[in-house]
């Protein structure tokens, strides 16, 4: 069975947050939030790491970020582009928007060759999160006639922000804790303890609980999902020509929602004591460079993660 390998997705330029948040330091030594993500990795046994990036980002993600990590974890790219599609399908005039997540994964889909784990680039997992995940695809395989996957999931009163709307994949958990299905929700903003969602840009909203589990992104896979993801690829595009040219996007829960639904996967739904955070505004920044500074200081990580 081949090492489980982790895919960190980072070819998005971060609208909302006002730049390349990839490549922000929020860490001494120029650390990015990848890199502590890349750390903790690292230390729970994943040995090689694929970034996802588009092309025009390649020669200064590799100069800021991959020159550094590379001390410490093998890393390979690949490049996320707009025409990456399937034979027949051109890109729409005005598409400027990658395709989403799940195209992002299928950039990936020549050099995966195994188990992995799927995150974000921007955002903040903790270590126990990637040990669980690690734990997880180095013991368990596809089984005839039933995928094998994985998510660690968070609470939704811990991953919102005071500064904005985010995008989160409201989980529903069967008694067994295992993925009943995942709803993308694109507008979610705090209120108070709790969160509220709306559907129609803010002109309704629906109350949330703050203990509702939600997805961060964090996915562990098996190979088969490249197949499957590739086989909807066309499908999503269809009704994404015909609904929404511009700004669809194939989101990695639209596939994990659909194998579910088919009964042809299941997502074991990990759990993590780590608090998540992330840089989704720039006004979110103080308060994550504030705490990795402190776990600094409390000797969770050394000061100078790849001593350089």
């Amino acid at each position: 069975m081949s090492k489980p390998v982790l895919v960190v997705l980072a070819a998005g330029m971060g609208s909302r947050y006002g730049g390349l948040k990839q490549m922000d330091s929020v860490g001494g030594h120029g650390q990015s939030i990848i890199d502590y993500s890349i750390y903790d990795a690292r230390r729970a046994g994943f040995e090689k790491v694929i970034f996802v990036i588009k092309h025009a980002l390649e020669a200064d993600f590799k100069a800021l970020v991959g020159a550094r990590i590379s001390r410490g974890i093998e890393v390979q790219y690949a490049f996320q582009e707009l025409d990456d599609l399937p034979a027949g399908y051109a890109v729409p005039v005005g598409r400027k928007k990658p395709w989403g997540t799940t195209h992002a994964v299928l950039a990936a889909r020549d050099i995966i060759d195994g188990p992995f784990a799927v995150i974000n680039s921007d955002d903040y997992y903790g270590p126990e999160a990637f040990r669980v995940m690690y734990d997880y695809l180095s013991t368990h395989a596809d089984q005839p006639g039933l995928y094998d996957y994985a998510m660690v999931g968070y609470r939704l009163g811990n991953t919102v922000t005071e500064y904005g709307s985010v995008a989160r994949g409201v989980c529903e958990v069967d008694g067994g804790g295992c993925l009943r299905e995942v709803v993308e929700r694109t507008c979610i903003e705090k209120d108070g303890d709790d969160a509220r969602f709306s559907t129609d840009g803010g002109t309704t909203w629906i109350p949330l609980s703050g203990d509702t589990p939600v997805s961060m992104n964090f996915w562990g896979f098996q190979k088969s999902f490249l197949s499957e993801a590739q086989t909807r690829f066309p499908g999503f595009l269809d009704q994404c020509l015909r609904e929404n040219p511009e700004k669809g996007e194939f989101f990695l829960p639209l596939v994990v929602s659909a194998l579910l639904s088919e009964g042809k996967a299941r997502v074991r739904v990990l759990h993590s004591a780590d608090k998540w955070f992330g840089v989704t505004y720039q006004a979110d920044k103080p308060s994550v460079v504030q705490a990795l500074r402190e776990k600094t200081e409390q000797g969770l990580y050394p000061e100078n993660l790849w001593g350089v």
